[in-house]
């Protein structure tokens, strides 16, 4: 495994370019029963092999001995939690450096990270470009191709601003590239969007759940719209593109909000009626520590869950206490808002409570000299709930701490209403429409059942707050999906990512700088390619 993690894309690109470009000339031996690039895809299922092959990064947890989870990063980057961990303030150092924004470019996690995505990006390319064949499920399977590697540009371009475009098989020869503007970023995920969004279906049969579909795509081409205005100096022509994918998804009829909110992250929950994009994870491979990238599970529910915790509780078992709450997250929620809060956070007294009510032996509830003394504040996350009921579940064998099947979910229904209605209101629309949007994320979020003229309106919020509507949707945006990874990237597009937010962490405040708004591009990447910069400058994103 030594070897694995020093590769990087350069010598990605080289082993693929020796699988995938041999040729009699080069080679003067018939393959027996192999395939070479000249005698692949030629047929349906051959190129459909090869677009399994695209997605499946999508769902790594781990990528070369790494934890690279979107979600954690999103959460443990921002104000939201801290890294956790054991006692020693030092367990998983590439995650306590970016709590810490000591991160350098030589971090064990951002090669991995930096990696996955453009694995994603070949494989996605290979299935847009090398097909042999024409046909209606080849013209399917490009068009998913296309939203997977927008999908991967535009996660690259969150965590390390713009990136190199990459649109085309590479050769070694390619090699050296250098970073795309945020124009090129984006008008690259838009063209790739867009032409899905014409062939894919509105909808899956149920043995194809996971699969993208037109929804799927036009809800993630308004979110990039979204990003692309932020950086754009608020750009309302491209806030009016993102309202009209996202009024599309709305009128499909097809998603709701489920009325219970807190069931949405309950055990064995997978594509409820609001998932508009959903990463399928899967318990029956037998997945271990040796091969890292083929884990069908979801590692992060373990790596998530309470450490210490006695055996006794009555739902979940112990994990390993990454991703801690702050209390500044759990003062955010407001005081007729705890359904929501109950959903994304545990406390000490409230998990003491629940084993004590079975009647323990433990001689303690939690034990709390096992956390990590400096990030723990006394709450545990609860949406990666790692529940008892996935003991048993890896039938086939593997390690049970890597084959838990929690589903992690992209792109929810209430994300499409909040994002348009601050795509409606950031490009002058009819900010009644817009509050209309709000208020059906509100109303569910007040607890199960009819809450008509029970909760407090957006329109009601700013007036008892005097907040601005825009306050309104950033505070719905933190409260709906705590824990869930998106609150560091929604701070950095809307220029609210300061040292300011860590006032009373004064190691984050003190670090906080303006490079920290992007993570560098590992020193294996700029070691051969000259070109690219570790940091984007002042103007690719002009």
């Amino acid at each position: 495994m030594k070897k694995i993690k020093k590769l990087n894309l350069f010598t990605l690109l080289l082993i693929g370019v020796m699988f995938f470009g041999c040729s009699e000339e080069l080679l003067d031996v018939d393959p027996v029963n192999e395939f070479l690039s000249e005698n692949y895809y030629q047929t349906d299922e051959q190129v459909f092999a090869a677009l399994v092959a695209a997605y499946d990064p999508i769902g790594w947890t781990m990528a070369f001995g790494n934890w690279v989870s979107e979600v954690m990063f999103g959460e443990i980057r921002s104000d939201n939690a801290n890294a956790g961990g054991d006692t020693s303030d030092n367990d998983q150092p590439a995650w306590q450096e970016f709590d810490d924004f000591r991160n350098t470019n030589t971090n064990t996690v951002l090669q991995p990270m930096y990696r996955k995505n453009y694995i994603g990006i070949f494989r996605a390319n290979l299935v847009i470009h090398k097909p042999q064949i024409i046909s209606p499920a080849v013209d399917l399977y490009q068009a998913e191709a296309k939203f997977l590697r927008a999908y991967y540009h535009f996660e690259l371009f969150k965590h390390f601003g713009p990136i190199p475009v990459v649109t085309e098989v590479l050769s070694p020869k390619d090699i050296d590239l250098q970073r795309s503007t945020l124009t090129e970023v984006f008008t690259t995920i838009e063209k790739d969007l867009l032409d899905a969004i014409d062939v894919l279906p509105l909808s899956v049969s149920s043995t194809e759940v996971g699969r993208v579909t037109k929804s799927a795509a036009q809800a993630l081409l308004g979110k990039a719209y979204i990003y692309w205005a932020d950086f754009n100096d608020d750009n309302p022509q491209l806030f009016a593109n993102a309202a009209e994918q996202f009024r599309a998804v709305v009128q499909s009829d097809i998603f709701t909000l489920e009325d219970d909110f807190a069931q949405l992250f309950q055990y064995g929950v997978k594509n409820p009626s609001e998932s508009v994009f959903e990463i399928q994870k899967s318990s029956l491979w037998p997945s271990d520590w040796g091969w890292f990238e083929g884990i069908e599970g979801n590692g992060v529910i373990q790596l998530c869950g309470i450490r210490g915790l006695c055996e006794d509780h009555p739902d979940y078992q112990a994990g390993w206490g990454f991703m801690l709450p702050t209390e500044g997250l759990v003062n955010s929620f407001l005081p007729d808002d705890m359904y929501r809060l109950d959903a994304a956070v545990m406390s000490v007294e409230e998990i003491t409570d629940e084993i004590s009510g079975v009647g323990s032996d433990c001689a303690v509830a939690i034990d709390l000299t096992q956390s990590n003394p400096i990030d723990f504040t006394g709450y545990w996350q609860e949406k990666l709930g790692n529940f008892k009921q996935y003991e048993g579940t890896n039938v086939n064998g593997g390690d049970p701490n890597l084959t838990k099947d929690a589903n992690i979910y992209s792109i929810r229904y209430a994300d499409v209403l909040l994002m348009l209605a601050e795509a409606i209101h950031r490009s002058n629309g009819s900010d009644s429409e817009a509050m209309g949007y709000i208020d059906q994320v509100r109303e569910r979020a007040y607890g199960p059942g009819d809450n008509q003229g029970v909760f407090r309106t957006s329109s009601q919020l700013m007036s008892d707050l005097g907040w601005t509507l825009q306050e309104v949707i950033w505070y719905e945006r933190r409260a709906e999906f705590a824990m869930e990874g998106d609150r560091w990237f929604d701070l950095v597009r809307s220029g609210r990512a300061s040292a300011q937010l860590f006032e009373g962490d004064p190691i984050r405040e003190a670090n906080f700088g303006e490079n920290d708004l992007w993570l560098p591009i590992s020193l294996e990447e700029t070691t051969v390619a000259k070109n690219l910069t570790e940091f984007p400058d002042a103007s690719l994103f002009q």
